[in-house]
């Protein structure tokens, strides 16, 4: 029997809001900023957003990075910008730290690090989901 996270209890309703999933590593692709436009598109229209970060996009959490070593502009420290957002979702997987051998040393705060089963479950309780 798994003990689910108590945050995201199976008694909770389902969520109506957006949930964006970032499975990319920042700088390999645009596909980490675009998930960051819409968060904060959807967030200025007081929409309610929740970003997940799994596989390589748990990357973009990590902090120290320099987009501009690779001629990148640092899209990273707009995440600093949630709270202005109301974007207080924030859902790590735990496995994926675990396969890449990374701390929970966020370069934001209130991160929640979820198992692999807790993070199916706040995933599910969202209406609509996209991925990048």
């Amino acid at each position: 029997m798994t003990v689910l996270n108590t945050q995201i209890a199976s008694t909770e309703l389902p969520a109506s809001g957006l949930a964006i999933i970032n499975s990319k590593a920042p700088f390999s692709s645009t596909h980490g900023k675009d998930a960051l436009d819409v968060a904060l598109i959807f967030g200025a229209f007081e929409q309610k957003v929740s970003l997940f970060f799994q596989g390589d996009g748990v990357y973009q959490l990590c902090a120290n990075q320099d987009g501009r070593l690779v001629s990148i502009k640092d899209y990273l420290k707009t995440f600093s910008a949630f709270e202005f957002y109301d974007i207080e979702d924030i859902y790590v997987c735990q496995q994926s730290l675990a396969n890449r051998q990374l701390a929970e040393d966020f370069h934001i705060d209130d991160v929640q690090v979820l198992s692999s089963i807790d993070f199916g479950t706040a995933l599910n309780r969202h209406q609509h989901v996209l991925r990048f």
